[in-house]
């Protein structure tokens, strides 16, 4: 069903030497059309969630719930990893008033994407990715860097380099999102960034952002 839905269907690199990939996952919005896509493609596609930065739990505890259910609905395997939060801080220690890109988001996808790395070194996987890149509000080209030099830290282990925004991947994300009814997140995740994004509404004469409230859904 789902490989009459998509014209353009997924190649794995030249390097792969079998079709087993895990995919970091921040979130089910941004992670929706990778899964459907690496499905319709016969990809063997593991889900691993570790996202220790998303603040508070309750926000963390609405995406990764999400996640698994959507995960749960197309048959894919999902490992749900710890919610260790004083990694994260010790991490950005110095970093709090760091912009949006800046040096702490590069700290908090190496963060991410070392126990990504670590988990599939242990567990055989040759190919990680993320579903961080989807997202126009990040910068692909730090990420894909936090990727590739995490990646070869570890022995036979590869980082997926895919522009998932081609293809209609950026707005199939939202069509997803909005079918689902997909938990609207207005903040990055972390607490730094919902700090941020407060103020800019409140200087906006907006309303602070209420965590579980907004839903994706259709016109």
């Amino acid at each position: 069903m789902l490989k009459q839905e998509y014209e353009y269907l997924l190649k794995l690199p030249d390097y792969a030497t079998d079709n087993r990939v895990l995919m970091h996952s921040c979130c089910a919005p941004c992670a929706g059309d990778l899964m459907e896509r690496m499905i319709a493609s016969n990809i063997d596609l593991t889900i691993f969630f570790y996202n220790p930065n998303i603040h508070p739990k309750k926000e963390y505890l609405i995406r990764k719930e999400e996640n698994i259910k959507f995960a749960e609905k197309l048959g894919i395997s999902f490992i749900d990893a710890d919610y260790d939060v004083q990694n994260w801080f010790s991490r950005a220690k110095g970093l709090e008033n760091e912009p949006e890109r800046g040096e702490r988001c590069t700290k908090c996808f190496d963060m991410r994407f070392e126990r990504t790395a670590l988990y599939a070194f242990e567990n055989n996987f040759k190919i990680i990715t993320s579903s961080l890149g989807i997202s126009r509000w990040k910068n692909m080209d730090q990420i894909n860097d936090c990727g590739l030099r995490v990646a070869k830290k570890y022995e036979g282990i590869n980082y997926w380099t895919y522009n998932w925004r081609k293809a209609g991947g950026a707005s199939r994300m939202y069509e997803i999102a909005k079918k689902e009814e997909f938990y609207k997140q207005e903040y990055c995740g972390c607490i730094y960034s919902l700090r941020d994004s407060n103020e800019w509404r409140r200087k906006n004469n907006r309303e602070e952002i209420e965590i579980g409230e907004e839903f994706y859904k259709f016109d």
